[in-house]
């Protein structure tokens, strides 16, 4: 085993070891699979944000900045890990090293504060649209400020650790050193690992308290469907997949305002439920966009709802699984960091064999390239967009295939 100095002094760049003589060609395999697959996935939903314009939404800019992250890694740092797994030997140099270490933190941090983001504009849309600071937040210039900010906070997070990114065999990678770097790096995985993601957890737990009260309010109270078609309501703002409707000013045709949460039970926001949550609102000239509001009488009256129309229910149901959508996505990045963290956690003396290392290292890679499979089997405008793409790419392939056929049948 190899203790802190010999991380330090370790010249030679180099992991080989009897025991993962054998291991490292998985680690080749699944390490080219991950290239290919995240290299190709992520660049896809780029391409898909940019030339679907059902896509280009405020929150998908957030998607994106993922996807961006993950194809930092897959495209410049993970083929360098497939080399260094195939050779068990560091070719890069110090520097290089160093520069492998930066941007790996770079890209994971990354990640981290932009499923934050995600989880955080989801509550907002839930609980806080109408207030002014999520206004802000969820414009356009709001979302483009967040979207930079993680960059730059990444970088200043983990730029001052430029001396102590060192080669760990353990891993067959680079990384910073254990020790020399304590406390910061104490204090930093505990604030994006622990923090970080707890915060995310908690946004989620937070929005589904709200869906369900909403929802077992508006079940209370949901009228007969011979009286939803009576009343049908008139559809007058757009919303995109997100929540975030077109307007700013307009809230989410299933959410509730925090009027309606307050009086007499006058019933709490709503955003999805049973997939026909409609819309509260004190009156239409808070929300002068808003489509499918419900009414409630000041009256000691009957209260009288006005029911939403199947495209609300539609955009209701979309946003419960785009909010489904990002709630996998933030599982799946905790599945594949946690066996990693806990291992480091509690093997501080690095006496766990070192295969058992190098396969929970291997199974953070996954996290950079399971996203855009994600997207195509929960997002049905990503999978739309995603088949377009491909269609598009395979066309010249096909005509060229046709025509030799063709000529070929000819002669």
């Amino acid at each position: 085993m190899w203790n802190d100095t010999d991380l330090l002094r370790n010249d030679s760049f180099s992991c080989a070891s009897p025991s993962v003589e054998g291991y490292r060609y998985f680690g080749v395999l699944l390490g080219s699979a991950v290239t290919i697959v995240g290299t190709i996935g992520n660049i896809l939903t780029v391409l898909a944000f940019a030339s679907d314009t059902n896509l280009r939404t405020r929150f998908n800019v957030l998607i994106v900045n993922l996807a961006f992250a993950d194809i930092l890694y897959c495209t410049m740092l993970q083929p360098v890990s497939v080399d260094s797994y195939l050779h068990l030997q560091w070719r890069g140099g110090a520097t290089w090293c160093r520069m492998f270490g930066l941007l790996l933190f770079l890209s994971n941090s990354v990640s981290i504060i932009t499923l934050c983001l995600i989880a955080m504009s989801r509550y907002l849309v839930v609980a806080h649209r109408t207030s002014r600071c999520a206004r802000l937040l969820l414009s356009q210039r709001g979302v483009a400020a967040l979207v930079v900010s993680s960059w730059v906070l990444g970088l200043a997070s983990f730029s001052p650790l430029w001396p102590v990114y060192v080669f760990a065999p353990q891993v067959c990678t680079c990384s910073f050193h254990r020790t020399k770097g304590r406390p910061y790096t104490t204090v930093l995985l505990f604030l994006y690992f622990i923090l970080g993601l707890g915060f995310v957890g908690l946004f989620y737990f937070l929005i589904y308290r709200k869906v369900r009260v909403a929802s077992k309010a508006f079940l209370k109270y949901r009228p007969s469907q011979r009286s939803s078609k009576r009343k049908p309501a008139e559809a007058e703002g757009t919303t995109d997949d997100s929540g975030i409707s077109a307007g700013t000013s307009t809230t989410q045709s299933c959410e509730i305002s925090n009027d309606a949460v307050g009086t007499a039970q006058h019933k709490t926001k709503a955003l999805e439920g049973n997939s026909e949550v409609p819309e509260v609102s004190k009156t239409t000239q808070e929300s002068p966009n808003v489509s499918n509001v419900v009414k409630v009488s000041s009256k000691p009256s009957p209260v009288q709802i006005q029911t939403t129309p199947a495209s609300t229910t539609g955009e209701d149901s979309e946003f419960k699984r785009v909010t489904r959508m990002c709630f996998t996505v933030f599982l799946c990045f905790v599945g594949c960091f946690v066996p990693f963290l806990l291992l480091n956690v509690a093997d501080k003396a690095n006496r766990a064999p070192q295969v058992i290392h190098m396969f929970c290292a291997n199974l953070t890679w996954l996290n950079s390239c399971i996203n855009p499979l994600l997207y195509a089997a929960m997002n049905r405008q990503f999978n739309q967009a995603y088949k377009d793409l491909l269609q598009k790419a395979v066309q010249p392939l096909t005509k060229i295939w046709r025509s030799q056929r063709f000529t070929t049948g000819f002669r």
